[in-house]
């Protein structure tokens, strides 16, 4: 008999054009030889070129399908992104609570054309109740920002930041991207008292679209396979790297990234 595959579940919303959302979660489960579902939370009508129409999904549809999932079949790790209201939340909780599953959490709330893809009641509870039982949260710098009320200009004031998701909001560790600071490309892990800093050549191009999907999909691909935290950030670093350095350049557009270029050791 065939060894089962290690198995990821992404709850995020839809990229129709496939840079972003579920389908770019899929493609990177599928690339780091994970076996990937899924349970969708919106519905969006984008493209490379930006969001034109959303549709949020009923919170009782949402436990449907993840009841569908979760009496059939336990994934190994999950990952949220689009989550964008607070019934639906309190549903995803519920699932990661009662079966302890580690949780990544991107929290998407705006999209890189500017539009809001959450609601503002459901960032408190995001805050308050879902980002404590994540194993860990992955927000840009404007994420971060939102979260904590911290402007970041530099290095110290990711810091600070990141003191205040572990030691106020209480999560268990923090990975902000630092895509959007000056500079090289730096991204940080904060566990309590660990810091590792990764850093990389910035790539001169404006085809990123979906890095913040594709980054915490292979951190949750990596876990399911019971790698560490660090080691999934490690690779997880590479992985976006060559991403953006291979983009194949689709769209009009903000274009995506390339899904199958990092072929790093499995």
């Amino acid at each position: 008999m065939a060894q089962s595959l290690p198995i990821a579940l992404t709850v995020a919303g839809t990229d129709p054009t496939g840079g972003a959302g579920v389908l770019a979660d899929i493609k990177s489960f599928h690339s780091r030889e994970v076996y990937g579902m899924s349970a969708v939370t919106s519905l969006t009508a984008q493209n490379t070129m930006g969001v034109q129409d959303v549709h949020h999904v009923p919170a009782d549809f949402l436990n449907a399908q993840l009841e569908s999932i979760f009496s059939d079949e336990i994934p190994d790790a999950m990952k949220s992104g689009m989550i964008a209201t607070e019934e639906m939340m309190k549903v995803l909780k519920d699932y990661v609570t009662k079966y302890e599953v580690p949780l990544v959490i991107d929290p998407v709330m705006i999209s890189t054309s500017g539009h809001n893809l959450i609601s503002e009641d459901a960032i408190g509870y995001l805050k308050s109740e879902l980002l404590p039982v994540a194993l860990t949260v992955t927000p840009n710098i404007m994420e971060a920002e939102k979260l904590t009320g911290v402007d970041i200009e530099d290095e110290e004031d990711v810091r600070k930041a990141a003191k205040v998701f572990i030691e106020e909001i209480g999560v268990k560790s923090v990975i902000i991207k630092g895509g959007h600071l000056k500079g090289a490309a730096v991204d940080y892990l904060f566990e309590n008292d660990n810091e590792i800093r990764l850093s990389s050549d910035r790539v001169d191009t404006n085809h990123t679209h979906g890095t913040g999907c594709t980054f915490s999909a292979v951190i949750t691909a990596e876990l399911a396979k019971g790698k560490s935290l660090n080691d999934a950030f490690r690779i997880g670093k590479n992985y976006i790297t060559k991403a953006i350095q291979e983009t194949p350049e689709i769209g009009k557009g903000d274009g995506p990234i390339n899904h199958f270029a990092y072929k790093g050791e499995l």
